[in-house]
Formats: C-alpha cells, structure tokens, sequence
C-alpha cells in the first residue's frame, strides 16, 4: 500500500511518515496541497492522509482535486479543533473518515486496515464485473451502499468455489438475480443454471419436478419425464423458497446432496449427478428447525456459505440508481423521453418503508413511466396504490409502517390476495406471511 502524507507542520508529517514506515507502508510526504497533487500526477497513491487546514489550497479542495486524477484514491482527513463540521463535509464528498489532532495512532492503524479491506473488495468487484459476459443483465445489482458491496465482494469469492450457497433476505430483494450471478461468473457458467420455486408447486408434483418419473409411476405417467436435478448435471440448480420445502421432500434432498445420486419416481435405477446448489429463503430457517419444520441436518448442508441480502429500507443508497436503471429500462419500452426524477418524488421514495423491496420499486417506476405526461416523474406521477406514503404520525415503527400499508393495500383490493400481491411487488406466500406476523383482520 502507497500512502501519501499531507500535512503543512514538518513535526507531524514525520511523525506519520515514521510511524507508517515502521509498519512496512510505502510512504511518501508532501508539504502543501499544491504539492500532493502535483505528486498524484505522477503518482498512484491507494491513500492520502490530509491535513484539513493548510495554507493557499485547503484539505477538502486537495481531495476534490485529487480525485479527479484518480478516483480510486481513499483519503483520511486529519482536523483540529473546531473543523470537525468541514470534516464531516468532507466525508461527504469522498473521505473515507477521519481522524482529530493530535492524532491517535492505533485509531489511525485501525482505518487502515479499514480501507484495505474496501480496496480488496472494491478490487474483487472489479473482478467480478470483468468476468460478466456481455448481455448479461445485472440491472438489479446495484452497488452504491456498503452492504451490497459487501455482498458483491462475497459473490466475486464464492462463484469460483463448488460450495452449497444460501442466500436469505425478505422478498423482492433480488435472490434469484444474485444466484443467477453466481452462476453466471463461476466455474460451471458454460453449463445450465436450472431454477425451480418449492413454494410453487404442491408436495407431489415437487417431487417429480425435481427428480424425474419413470413411465407408469402414477396415473397419467405415460412417459419418462427427466427432472430438474438431471437437467442441471454438471450445472447449477436454484431452489427458491426452500424454507417450504415438505419434510419428506428434505429427506431426499438431504441423500442427494450426501451421495449425489438418487431415483426418479417409480424407478429403481441411481441416477447419479454432478450440481453445485444454490438455495434461497425469506424465512428464518433456524426457527423452522426449532420448530420442527425444517431439518437440522438439512439446513448444515444448505448453508456452508451464506449470503444475507439487506432489505431495500436498510440501503438507501441503492433507491436513486436503481430507480434511474428501472427508469431507463422503461422508459424505452414506453417510448418516453423521461431524464430522471423531481427532487420531491425521490425523496418519497426515500422515506418509504419497501415492503415488496426490489421487485415494489421496478413496479412503482414502470407505472410512473407510464403515467409521466413530461420529461420529469413527479410526486402526482407516483401512483396512490402502490403505497408511496407519507410517515404516520401515530406509529413509530418501520414494523408499525409496513402493518399499516399492507392493512391499507389489502382494504383497496377488498382483501383480493392475489391483487394485493401483485401491487406490493411480493409473493402471495409472503403477503400471508405478513397478515399472520402482523395479526391483519378484515374489517
């Protein structure tokens, strides 16, 4: 790692520079900001430590600067008293973080390591996205706030290993377009990535999905039928809400992912493959298990490597540039020549709650595409239906928000499930889910 130390006092700068060398960091020094960034010219830095106050160009127009020569860069800033709140700006245009005077080393050593962990996953990213073929759609993967870059770092180390994948997050959060990705970057991608729903289809028909039948197995069995297992040999086989998977159906699960091998219905013959399997669920499967609705055994197979996916509500980031995709995703389907959103309907769609996440956010842009009489999506443009919502003055949770929407959007549909469903961007299964957390009543 390269570290460039700003800082106009001599004393301080080779306090730091010492210090850092000691640790075995390059280390190079400059006495102005004038000077760094005439350094920077020249020079790579993975990070700048800045002193704030400096005389002719101060920290935060050194950064500013800086990073227009190389935007990779990440910058502590150092401030003294009573410049903590141009600190703070400074964060908000770019700094990693910073740090006050006099400085704490061991602090200083702590957000080194820090940053070295966001460059390697900054780097790992990097990685991933050169690995994507073209044309491969990637549109709900966007990564602006730390948690999905954390998630893209964990995707970037898993797609080239053979492990049993679980990823967990509510509905709507994008787990079958993250188990697509893994898929798609890793060592099997020349071959099928197979998904089936266990929530979508009875216990009976899921298993003959899944493992095939031989011809006369049951009524209506007038040929072999060759199940989803086989037709992901050498592939991936995505299993969604695996979290309503019949305990009968784990069993088998379980011997296939033990042995790899396994009959088809009515045979009698192994039929032995090679998958790697990703699973997914909304549901907490460690509750299931105490429970006693889902297997123990099961579930250590399931989740060798596990990835969370943060709802919409906890990454924020995320809201305007996945809403400015989905709006340049529709808005040629529609033939519109919409340029963005009003600073008033984005921050609607900040302060909203995303019961339905992901998959509620693309339905609430299409429709306001669709509705959009000019070249900007207004407040009017966001449909009443969809649950855009001002905050309720007499609730004071996000739990307490979500209840009140989903009870408001089940009265507009006459309690129509299905309807109620489809306008909150989630799967019936979870809306069931939610009246029964919620205790929702008719009436």
């Amino acid at each position: 790692m390269h570290i460039l130390v700003v800082d106009d006092e001599q004393a301080q700068r080779d306090l730091l520079a010492g210090y850092l060398k000691k640790r075995s960091y390059t280390v190079s020094t400059a006495s102005s900001g004038k000077e760094a960034i005439e350094q920077n010219k020249t020079n790579g830095f993975d990070l700048v430590i800045l002193d704030l106050k400096m005389p002719e160009i101060d920290g935060i127009e050194t950064m500013t600067r800086m990073k227009e020569i190389d935007p990779q860069t990440f910058f502590i800033i150092l401030t003294g008293f009573g410049t903590v709140d141009s600190a703070v700006e400074a964060m908000k245009i770019g700094a990693f973080d910073y740090l006050g005077k006099p400085v704490n080393l061991d602090e200083l050593e702590i957000l080194i390591e820090r940053v070295q962990e966001n460059q390697h996953t900054q780097r790992e990213i990097e990685i991933l996205r050169h690995e994507i073929d073209e044309g491969y759609e990637t549109g709900s993967i966007i990564a602006e706030s730390r948690k999905m870059k954390e998630v893209l770092g964990m995707i970037a180390r898993v797609a080239k290993s053979d492990s049993t994948v679980l990823i967990q997050g509510e509905s709507g959060t994008g787990k079958e377009v993250v188990a697509r990705l893994i898929h798609r970057t890793g060592i099997r991608k020349s071959c099928r990535f197979v998904p089936i729903s266990c929530a979508a289809l009875p216990e009976t028909l899921l298993e003959s999905e899944l493992f095939g039948y031989e011809r006369g197995a049951f009524t209506g069995a007038d040929k072999r039928k060759i199940g989803k297992f086989e037709l992901a040999d050498k592939g991936t086989l995505f299993l969604d809400e695996i979290g309503d998977l019949p305990l009968t159906t784990q069993v088998k699960l379980l011997r296939v992912l033990q042995e790899f091998t396994f009959e088809r219905l009515g045979g009698t013959t192994p039929v032995k493959v090679n998958v790697r399997l990703i699973s997914a669920t909304n549901q907490d499967l460690r509750k299931k298990v105490a429970g006693s609705g889902f297997r123990e055994d099961l579930l250590y197979r399931l989740n060798v490597i596990t990835v969370d996916l943060a709802p919409l509500r906890e990454r924020k980031e995320d809201i305007r540039p996945l809403a400015d995709h989905f709006i340049q995703k529709f808005r040629g389907k529609c033939r519109k020549t919409i340029k963005g959103l009003s600073t008033e309907s984005l921050d609607k769609l900040l302060r909203y709650t995303w019961p339905g996440n992901i998959r509620e956010l693309e339905n609430v842009i299409e429709r306001a595409v669709v509705l959009c009489r000019s070249d900007t999506i207004t407040v009017q443009d966001l449909p009443l239906e969809t649950g855009i919502i001002e905050p309720c003055a007499d609730v004071d949770t996000l739990r307490d928000v979500e209840a009140a929407h989903i009870k408001g959007m089940l009265e507009k549909t006459d309690w129509n499930l299905s309807e109620t469903s489809k306008r909150l961007g989630i799967h019936r299964n979870t809306l069931r889910m939610k009246i029964k957390e919620y205790k929702l009543t008719r009436g």
